[in-house]
């Protein structure tokens, strides 16, 4: 898993850009006009509807968080491309101070949640049109250090925290013994891949632990597999597409060696909706298995009597991860398995599809320099748990999960949080 220097491009500021690089970027934002996001670019009407539903907007208030502001990269490329004044070479093209400006609205303050378009009167998706812009900016050297570091990382030594394929067989090794479980890995036949965030492996290990003894309780063959394994995939993230299909190649040839009909993303969002819906398109062929978030197979597991659970008797709120629930389709798997398991279960208003992001998806919970308007955003998290008088938040990716422990942190807040995978697992009747 290594990279050349070549394959390396160094983190620049716009002020540092040639006017070559800068020409190359609105190059790049050009030729991401097409189908769907040339119809986007030209669709918004300006309402302004979308600025109430941005967390970033509602926390800061700054007119610059309106998410249609973030299609002003591509729609000035595409306007320079299809009007008159741009056949004659008349419209501004994109310059060196645009980028510097469009920057931080790209990357630090844009979540990709999705939650602006379920309120757009013509459903432009912003999301997907931020996630081709971050690609422009990234073919300069543009974006969050960290943010491409991860993704290097990723694609250097197997995920964007340093799990190598030894330290991954180490920690399973451990995890296994220290927990008297069978966690399997590199079987050479199996119906299901399962597959790992490096967030759950380095800071919330007994995630991984809780979903083997609930896989195993499934009786479903199952395994990881070292030849791919992180699912967390921060070529897409930070705009490197290269390192995007590298990452979904991995689990794809693990998935195929082993005979896997499913590939199953842990409690990870964005994981899910990478190898779900995008991963196809990005490899270019069909994907030969079924792309399942964990709620969803547990959900089916249960559905089929496979999984039974001791009711918790403390009450619960779910905060629902963007893109399992409302990118992800995945909204009722998760209150599927806390039917009957939960007795006092309260939802937060909004809920489900129109729930609010936790501030850190999208690769925002990557970056040092976003971490102040990321921990304000979490304050309208805050306000909506204290006001169900619920006593644990759970949620079901490790992402979220993260976010939520370190605004909770800085700002001293004591509601208990916790996987529901974990809670799932502590649960489980275990049967003959």
């Amino acid at each position: 898993m290594t990279g050349s220097a070549t394959d390396q491009t160094v983190t620049k500021t716009a002020a540092e850009l040639s006017d070559a690089e800068v020409k190359k970027a609105a190059h790049k934002l050009l030729s991401q006009v097409g189908g769907s996001i040339a119809t986007y670019a030209e669709a918004c009407v300006r309402c302004g509807q979308c600025a109430e539903a941005c967390h970033f907007y509602h926390a800061s208030g700054d007119p610059k968080h309106t998410p249609a502001y973030k299609l002003f990269p591509i729609a000035k490329a595409h306007k320079r491309s299809v009007s008159p004044l741009g056949w004659l070479g008349l419209a501004p093209d994109v310059s060196r101070n645009d980028l510097a400006h469009w920057e931080e609205l790209i990357f630090d303050s844009c979540t990709m949640c999705g939650r602006c378009t379920i309120v757009c009167p013509m459903a432009i998706d912003i999301s997907s049109i931020v996630a081709a812009t971050r690609q422009a900016f990234a073919k300069v050297g543009l974006g969050p250090p960290d943010l491409r570091a991860a993704a290097e990382n990723s694609r250097d030594r197997g995920s964007p925290l340093g799990l190598t394929e030894e330290a991954l067989e180490d920690r399973i090794e451990w995890l296994a013994d220290d927990n008297e479980i069978d966690i399997p890995l590199d079987k050479d036949h199996a119906e299901v891949l399962l597959t790992v965030s490096s967030i759950e492996m380095m800071k919330y290990p007994q995630s991984i632990v809780g979903m083997a003894k609930l896989m195993n309780a499934t009786g479903v063959d199952w395994t990881f597999s070292s030849e791919g394994y992180e699912s967390t995939n921060f070529g897409y993230l930070s705009g490197r597409g290269d390192i995007a299909k590298t990452m979904i190649e991995r689990i794809v040839h693990a998935a195929e060696k082993v005979g896997a009909k499913t590939v199953v993303i842990p409690e990870c969002g964005h994981a899910f909706g990478v190898m779900r819906w995008s991963a196809a398109n990005i490899v270019g062929r069909p994907l030969p298995f079924q792309v399942l978030h964990i709620t969803e197979f547990l959900a089916e597991m249960k559905r089929q009597g496979k999984l039974k659970f001791k009711s918790f008797d403390g009450s619960i709120t779910y905060h629902d991860p963007c893109q399992v629930s409302r990118r992800g389709g995945a909204t009722e798997e998760a209150r599927y398995l806390l039917d009957g398991f939960a007795t006092d279960f309260r939802e937060m208003t909004p809920t489900g599809n129109r729930n609010w992001c936790c501030g850190g998806g999208g690769g925002v919970q990557a970056m040092e320099r976003a971490a102040g308007l990321r921990h304000k955003v979490f304050q309208i998290k805050m306000d909506q748990v204290e006001k169900t008088g619920a006593e644990t938040l759970i949620s079901s990716c490790a992402n979220c999960r993260l976010t939520m422990d370190e605004s909770a942190e800085h700002f001293h807040w004591d509601h208990k949080r916790d996987s529901l995978i974990e809670l799932l697992a502590d649960h489980l009747i275990e049967q003959e």
